[in-house]
């Protein structure tokens, strides 16, 4: 029985033990200094929003209006320090450790830390003196710490201790010691207080110190950087954090927002490497990436990597921050210390993608990178290199390329020029092939992009010239007009058949474009060898175009048609509900869509199947893992374009 007992205790005594043993994945960082490690810019969204439940604070003091309470570990999100301050070198800092770091390991802070205070405030045969003689605006925050900084960190740090392993002190300081000789022989005291009270191996728990503003060599107290360079001298396990490049406030004194995050994960990615983890910088580019092909010949980037991710440089040393803007997706640009912005994005999908750079809440173009006309505006692109399967939208040797001509026109139904782009095949010009006249797809663009669109983004006439070569499709002429929807939909009744967006356009191709294109080039006049069709809002204008002047048009295509609410029943005048005139009068009706994102909700498979369902020959095609995107509609003109005018 004895025996049994003293089993039944051991085991209890083990489980307890267990339970009280410390999560070695849980690494803890205390922080302290004055008021850059306090925070003194304004948190924005991006800091208040937390990162989640692997990066932690225990709070050094209460903060009722965020249910926060001293020495209870919450989500680490601004503020950190007290419930008035700001955003801090350290939330950056946890940012960026469990950005590297395996999902398995969580990180916490402790932060301790007082506008204003000299290093002797954290000595504790000093801080009894420090405390009488403190200036009257940095008594309460004293007495948020109990008058004793050092003590409430190294209490909160015990407590810490039964949870984790303390990895690393981060320290901000010396604005108000700026030129005291005894700085870092004080700095080395507080640290071996600390690693004595708490048990601590020093070569295990190394010191940063980051330096202070520099301001372009204009910082109020940017002669302490010199000592806080030396400190390693004296304090063996410092690392020593630049600040050089990290952006400003005004006062020159404290770091803007965008400074303490650039500062703080200078912090994180020191002690990652400390920690033996290799980090990965927007510097750094792998040696296999190339430069995209949209990029300006003379410039080194935008360059892409064999995972599709996209390397962007920007010299702007006067900005104080920045941003690639990738179809919506925003990614901030990291300053190196000459100036230069550097950012890196995941992998991006094959294709085409529009994107901006922002500075300041403007966006401007890449000045690195070839403009397109999207967005309502030139945009700068970046093209993500399919493999061989993108060689239909390629030039190939030994294929004849055919010519995209610049027209402009009068247009007497509007009284005003107007500019299109037009397509011949390669053997339009051959001599032997005078006389031939040509079937005509009029091909439109979608809301926002122009007539250049489906020549520079879409690679139209690659895709045309290998079709024609390879026999897939018959030779014809393409043409390629604005469709006056350049400019931002600004609403209004878009029903099918009642367009306000763009429906200026229409008499233009009706009673303008057709007869210029017929004057001007050899063609064939008649509707069985006329087509139309367009992406997106070009696939609205197509509908409304073709479906109300079928006597100018037999073939018709939308690629993610922005064909929203049609009731097949009902919509142009019941068309669709006779089926068998239908089908004599339109020889081929084909729509297609990606099958990822925005495409997803467009409902086009749907309404084919009910089109065919009243017995209309509508076809439809899917592009695979595509958005509403260039390469969803390279892929639907490919598919379109083979069963023009067979008939």
């Amino acid at each position: 029985m004895k025996t049994l007992i003293t089993t039944i205790l051991m085991s209890a005594f083990a489980l307890t033990a267990s339970a009280q043993k410390p999560d070695q994945n849980f690494y803890i960082f205390l922080c302290f200094g004055q008021s850059n490690m306090e925070g003194a810019a304004r948190p924005e969204a991006q800091d208040i929003a937390s990162p989640g439940p692997r990066f932690l604070l225990m709070p050094a003091v209460d903060d009722p209006q965020r249910g926060r309470k001293m020495g209870e570990w919450c989500e680490a999100s601004a503020p950190l320090c007290r419930p008035n301050t700001g955003l801090t070198p350290a939330d950056w800092f946890g940012r960026t450790m469990i950005k590297t770091l395996p999902d398995s390991i969580r990180v916490g802070v402790i932060h301790v830390a007082i506008g204003g205070i000299h290093i002797q405030g954290f000595l504790p045969d000093s801080i009894k003196n420090y405390v009488k003689r403190a200036p009257g605006w940095m008594i309460p925050m004293l007495k948020a710490y109990n008058d004793n900084p050092y003590e409430r960190l190294v209490t909160l740090a015990k407590k810490a201790q039964k949870d984790g392993v303390i990895k690393g002190v981060l320290l901000h300081q010396g604005e108000s010691n700026t030129g005291d000789p005894k700085w870092a022989s004080m700095v080395q005291q507080v640290y071996d207080n600390l690693l004595g009270d708490l048990q601590l191996k020093p070569e295990e728990v190394p010191l940063l110190a980051g330096e202070v503003v520099q301001a372009d060599g204009q910082g109020q107290c940017i002669a302490m950087n010199k000592q806080i360079d030396e400190l390693p001298k004296t304090l063996h396990t410092a690392q020593v954090i630049s600040s050089t490049g990290c952006s400003n406030g005004p006062d020159r004194l404290h770091f803007d927002a965008p400074g303490y995050r650039e500062l703080g994960t200078r912090y994180g990615e020191r002690m990652l490497e400390l920690l033996g983890y290799q980090v990965k910088k927007p510097f750094d580019v792998p040696e296999d990436a190339f430069i995209a092909e949209t990029t300006i010949p003379g410039n080194e980037f935008p360059k892409i990597d064999q995972e599709g991710r996209a390397y962007f440089r920007l010299n702007a040393p006067t900005a104080n921050s920045a941003i690639v803007d990738i179809c919506g997706k925003k990614y901030n640009m990291r300053r190196d210390e000459q100036g230069i912005w550097c950012a890196v994005t995941d992998p991006l999908v094959p294709g085409f993608h529009y994107y901006f750079m922002n500075i300041g809440g403007v966006n401007f173009i890449d000045p690195a990178t070839e403009t397109f006309f999207g967005c309502n505006r030139q945009a700068g692109g970046i093209e993500i290199p399919e493999g061989t399967e993108g060689d239909y939208y390629r030039p190939q040797q030994g294929v004849a390329q055919g010519q995209v001509r610049s027209l402009y026109y009068y247009a007497e139904s509007t009284q005003e020029w107007r500019h299109a782009m037009v397509y011949t095949p390669a053997e339009y010009e051959l001599k032997q092939n005078a006389k031939k006249r040509y079937p005509v797809l009029y091909l439109q663009h979608g809301m926002g992009e122009d007539e250049t669109g489906w020549s520079r983004q879409g690679h139209m006439q690659h895709i045309m010239d290998n079709a024609i070569a390879s026999g897939e499709a018959v030779p014809m002429i393409v043409v390629m007009e604005s469709g006056d929807i350049k400019a931002p939909f600004k609403g209004g009744d878009n029903r099918q058949g009642f367009s306000e967006y763009g429906n200026s356009f229409y008499k233009v191709m009706t009673q303008d474009l057709i007869s210029t294109i017929d004057r001007k080039f050899r063609t064939l006049t008649d509707r069985d060898h006329r087509a139309m069709a367009g992406l997106s809002w070009g696939g609205h204008q197509t509908f409304d175009l073709v479906l109300q002047h079928m006597d100018l048009f037999s073939y018709m295509g939308t690629f993610s048609g922005a064909i929203f609410g049609l009731d097949p029943k009902t919509a142009y005048n019941g068309v669709f509900t006779d089926a068998d005139k239908f089908n004599k009068q339109i020889h081929y009706l084909f729509m297609m869509s990606g099958t990822e994102g925005m495409d997803k909700i467009f409902g086009t498979e749907k309404l084919v199947k009910s089109l065919n369902d009243m017995g209309i020959n509508a076809h439809y095609y899917e592009s695979t893992g595509t958005d509403h995107e260039w390469l969803t509609w390279r892929r639907g003109l490919r598919e379109f374009i083979r069963q023009l005018f067979r008939k």
